[in-house]
């Protein structure tokens, strides 16, 4: 029963519980149907349903989006593509460290422009998963991938979601699609640890945070393992379309309420 108060008293409500955990569930499908979208799902729903703030929603969505990753990773044992992943990882790392460094000075300063700006981001991503480039004949250069990682790992470091820039690049590259999922969750694992490793020492985890991220870890494992199942029977192309216009109905919902 305490257990219940605490965890009610860290969402708000039974009702705020209820939504939150429907927010991770679908946004923990999205993710292990697409290999991407957990952060900008679960983010902009929190920040429409007013469940949490910026800073903390980041936070929660560091350590799921980890989960998510090796949870996958352990049901697939591929090793991961290091050799073609390094530079957008070693250029990620300054871009999570520069990403962090606004979200305080926005959480400080504009706490409420953070939103707007959370939701143009939203929408800006969404249009980029339904407007594909062509596909490139060759792999592209290493210093293509260095730009696409430092631009994750400053959406990482800002959002806690680092998916849409290394999103676009890869799917743009001649890759099989298990190796692209592979490439965006060995990332997505990366900059979570990446960001994990600066803000806890910092005190920038909150208690309120913390406890939201405990009720769902379970959450996150379990609709793991069921979308896995349900991988192979869903259409690629009509779930894309699907998580962009879930995406543009919350962005325009932050970025009108910010405009007001």
């Amino acid at each position: 029963m305490i257990v219940l108060d605490t965890l009610l008293a860290a969402a708000g409500s039974a009702a705020a519980l209820v939504a939150y955990l429907a927010c991770v569930a679908l946004a923990t499908t999205a993710q292990t149907l697409t290999g991407f979208a957990f952060g900008l799902i679960f983010l902009s729903l929190m920040a429409a349903l007013d469940l949490a703030s910026v800073a903390d929603a980041a936070n929660v969505a560091t350590v799921l989006t980890l989960v998510n990753a090796l949870t996958y990773l352990r049901a697939h044992r591929q090793a991961p593509p290091w050799r073609l992943m390094k530079p957008a990882l070693a250029s990620s790392s300054v871009g999570v460290v520069a990403g962090l460094a606004l979200l305080n000075w926005f959480s400080t300063t504009a706490a409420q422009a953070l939103k707007g700006l959370l939701g143009l981001a939203i929408v800006a991503c969404a249009l980029a998963l339904v407007a594909r480039g062509r596909v490139r004949a060759d792999v592209a250069p290493p210093r293509s991938f260095a730009l696409a990682g430092a631009v994750s790992g400053l959406m990482g470091g800002l959002f806690g979601t680092s998916g849409p820039p290394i999103v676009y690049h890869l799917y743009r590259q001649p890759l099989a699609p298990e190796v692209v999922r592979r490439c965006l969750l060995l990332m997505f694992a990366f900059n979570a640890l990446m960001r994990l490793a600066l803000v806890l020492p910092t005190g920038g985890f909150s208690l309120r945070a913390l406890l939201l991220t405990s009720m769902a870890v379970p959450v996150v494992h379990l609709f793991t393992r069921l979308a896995l199942r349900l991988q192979p029977h869903v259409p690629a192309q009509a779930l894309r379309w699907g998580v962009a216009g879930l995406l543009v109905l919350a962005g325009s919902s932050l970025l009108a309420g910010a405009w007001r």
